[in-house]
């Protein structure tokens, strides 16, 4: 399994920007389909957006499309997830996750990905 490293996560204000990283080490990305999570506080780990190991399709979950963007650059082996016009409500931790590419699964489903990074803290202050 890679190790997957996630960085980017700040304090910012309402309507901000950020990007957040995934690193991966110890193997290759591109063997991997790929996710972002998130978790605020109290509340289940919920999906926030999924792409498919060559990056050509790609889900965002209902209330995080048109400001939520994911993407990857499987040569720095790093997946992405833009955020803009953020809000109080988007404050929680962010988790990527893997899930090798031989394996269909649902994408929003969190139990289906075998692989997790630590997290990183996304605050946004009204």
């Amino acid at each position: 399994q890679v190790q997957l490293v996630e960085s980017g996560g700040g304090l910012v204000q309402a309507g901000a920007s950020l990007r957040l990283s995934c690193a991966a080490s110890g193997g290759t990305l591109s063997s991997y389909n790929m996710g972002w999570f998130r978790q605020a506080p109290g509340k289940e780990r919920e999906f926030v957006a999924a792409i498919t190991w060559t990056g050509s399709h790609t889900e965002t979950a209902d209330n995080m499309k048109g400001r939520f963007t994911i993407s990857r650059d499987n040569a720095k082996n790093t997946l992405y997830l833009q955020m803009n016009s953020l809000r109080p409500e988007d404050t929680a931790v962010y988790y990527c996750a893997s899930r090798d590419r031989l394996y269909r699964i649902n994408y929003h489903d969190k139990s289906q990905y075998d692989n997790w990074g630590q997290g990183t803290q996304v605050t946004v202050s009204s």
